[in-house]
């Protein structure tokens, strides 16, 4: 967690730092291996049966496994054979007719290996998981400032007079950044936050580090807004609105550093208070009282996470909140900016190093120049799922994740996965999607996890600070490959010799100074082993210089939403849990919303009594795509809204994509209720 401060320090050095999902999931990484007889005793069918948190705790793969089309079981396989066929069928398909997809597990050196041997072997269609989590913020960011990711550093959030969290719960999946919001507090500034439902880890929280905070409990915000689901555009531009009417805008500012302001200031003055307020559910009062705290505070960052970005209107969203932050000048300073939270894994660092459909011009031209290999521009996940669904990829590689269970509308994104000729999951456990989204030739090929690996690794924080973490003992009890050593065995068998030299790159810090040579911002990371960790230069504005072609940052004005639900219909958005992590369920129980299952619909106590329900009655949920048994759940939801928890409710989730970013609207999903 600390790279080469140590574990549980963060960048400032502070101890202790302790995050419950870090230790779960190390926990489950040192769980004993599954057995052969596993395999033996449990078909494929039912462990299509089994939950995400029963795949879990199954143990550790140990060795390859595969299952056939016409076979009921895995079975074991070594590891020549596994690789071998992998190679095969690589080779027999076009390379346009397959993908690679990596999560955020894996560390910048095996994520910059694999997506370098898929594009030698011919291929573009190479992506990530964040195309389905913060897509829609790389799309914004880049437009808007010409980098897609944090503008600021952890050192930020010392020195800011207010922050406004948006569709983000830190409570549940990033608890560390909730010290960084009390903190604040008790130095006298503002912590506003915006989310359609009360949570009680936004409103109370209490810190492990911190022994009054573990007796007591500290205050987390001083003022709470709870909009409709899918209306952030029309709370920002409400927002917006109050500001421009108070005088609150850095005129100077807007002059100097941003193009296009003056369309998005007609857009808001031609935009009246009673469409906003309609639209998003809250009161004037509530929106003044917000407003009077962002014109009164000299410093201010606006943070947020997926309830901003899935959405089919997600870039317009976070395009609305930066113009805010924009009209206020808070971009190009110290204590000041734009945060989307990233996930605590190394999903930023994957991208970084190229596990991206497109490389930008400067990576590719590297690319080209140093290796000879092209940076043909791919399909990204949804369109490899789409792919998929017409019959037309034969082989997909998957470095960790659960693709499956990421999907929007499960019944179709289960079929399409079966139609592949072959998928490859290399991973440390089981999931779901390893029986679920599997292809007709299905292999699980165990790897050590990160921090198990014999050479030290690299990631990159959601701050652009690359880590280097040492390297571990590898485990006597099983025969899993390193992530490294298996992407060079495959290459070996893949591909004929090149000028990228994969015989070589078994060595970490031989593809750290490959990483160094190619990738921009990174050329620190070939000296990194002397514990000289480091900020990524160029992507951090604390000077009012910026990324974009004309140095200038870049307005632009959102649409207003054409979300809209029926008489009968509610706003549903999907959420997750304080014991999960991404598809990963650790514990059924959800500490902070008072759930002890994870199959129910959370609805207000008004609409609850409407309907004639009370908690715990069983009800039908459908949409467009399906349709789920659950059980009602009391929470703090504005009237006419619900929530349910991903992945399990992706099978109500329809294909409805953001067009600017390709990301699924898991939130904003009209859906009816009905007794069962």
């Amino acid at each position: 967690m600390g790279g080469q401060r140590g574990g549980m320090v963060n960048e400032q050095g502070h101890f202790p730092e302790i995050c419950k999902k870090s230790i779960q999931a190390q926990a489950g990484d040192m769980q004993a291996p599954i057995s052969e007889s596993f395999f033996k005793e449990h078909s494929i069918a039912e462990l299509e049966r089994w939950s995400s948190m029963q795949m879990e705790y199954a143990g550790r793969l140990a060795f390859p496994v595969i299952a056939e089309e016409s076979r009921t079981h895995f079975r074991r396989i070594g590891w020549d054979e596994a690789l071998a066929r992998l190679a095969d069928e690589l080779k027999a398909a076009d390379p346009d007719q397959t993908f690679f997809y990596a999560s955020g597990r894996s560390s910048n050196e095996a994520a910059f290996l694999l997506q370098v041997l898929a594009r030698a072997y011919g291929t573009g269609n190479i992506h990530n998981c964040s195309c389905y989590c913060h897509q829609a913020s790389g799309v914004a960011l880049t437009r808007m400032l010409g980098n897609g990711t944090a503008t600021v550093v952890l050192d930020d959030l010392d020195k800011t007079d207010l922050l406004l969290v948006v569709g983000a719960n830190p409570a549940s999946n990033h608890p560390r950044l909730i010290v960084k919001m009390v903190e604040l507090r008790q130095r006298g500034g503002t912590v506003i936050v915006i989310n359609p439902m009360r949570e009680l880890g936004l409103v109370r929280f209490r810190i492990p580090s911190r022994v009054g905070s573990m007796l007591f409990g500290s205050d987390v915000s001083d003022i709470y807004l709870q909009p409709n689901i899918g209306t952030d555009v029309e709370v920002s531009k409400a927002l917006l609105k109050g500001v421009l009417e108070r005088d609150g805008a850095d005129r100077g500012f807007l002059a100097s550093h941003v193009d296009g302001w003056e369309a998005v200031e007609r857009d808001i003055r031609e935009t009246s208070w009673e469409t906003l307020l309609a639209r998003c559910g809250l009161e004037r009062a509530d929106i003044d009282r917000a407003v009077g705290a962002i014109v009164g505070s000299r410093n201010g960052m606006m943070l947020w996470a997926m309830g901003l970005t899935h959405h089919e209107h997600g870039v317009d969203n976070i395009t609305a909140l930066g113009n805010l932050a924009l009209a206020r000048g808070w971009i190009g300073r110290p204590g000041c900016g734009l945060m989307p939270i990233r996930g605590h894994s190394n999903v930023q660092g994957v991208g970084s190093v190229g596990f991206t459909p497109a490389l930008k011009q400067a990576f590719a031209e590297k690319m080209q120049d140093t290796y000879g290999i092209p940076a043909t521009t791919g399909l990204d996940t949804y369109a490899s799922m789409e792919a998929a669904a017409a019959g037309k990829i034969r082989v997909a590689v998957l470095l960790g994740g659960n693709l499956w269970g990421s999907n929007p509308d499960h019944d179709w994104a289960r079929d399409a996965l079966r139609r592949i000729g072959t998928t490859a999951h290399i991973t440390t456990k089981l999931n779901p999607g390893h029986v679920q989204g599997r292809g007709r030739l299905n292999m699980l090929l165990p790897v050590l996890a990160r921090d198990e690996e014999f050479q030290s690794t690299t990631q990159e924080s959601m701050f652009n600070f690359v880590r280097l973490s040492d390297g571990g003992n590898t485990r006597p009890d099983g025969d899993m490959k390193s992530e490294v050593e298996l992407i060079c065995n495959l290459a070996g068998r893949l591909l004929p010799p090149g000028p990228f030299p994969f015989d070589r790159m078994t060595d970490h810090g031989s593809i750290r100074e490959a990483i160094g040579r190619v990738v921009p911002g990174y050329g620190a990371l070939g000296r990194i082993e002397t514990g000289k960790e480091f900020q990524i230069d160029g992507r951090t504005f604390h000077e009012r210089r910026f990324g974009t072609q004309s140095g200038k940052l870049n307005a632009a004005v959102p649409a207003l939403p054409s979300f809209r639900v029926e008489s009968d219909e509610f706003r549903m958005m999907t959420l997750r849990s304080e014991g999960q992590f991404n598809t990963v369920v650790y514990e059924e129980e959800d500490l902070y919303r008072g759930n002890a299952r994870r199959d129910v619909v959370m609805m207000s106590a008004r609409d609850a009594e409407r309907l004639g329900l009370n908690e715990h009655d069983p009800v039908s949920v459908t949409s467009a795509s399906g349709e789920l048994r659950v059980v009602v759940a009391l929470a703090e939801l504005p009237p006419g809204n619900l929530a349910m928890y991903y992945p399990e409710a992706n099978v109500l989730v329809p294909r409805r994509i953001d067009s600017n970013s390709g990301t699924p609207a898991f939130k904003s999903i009209a859906v009816r209720v009905t007794p069962a």
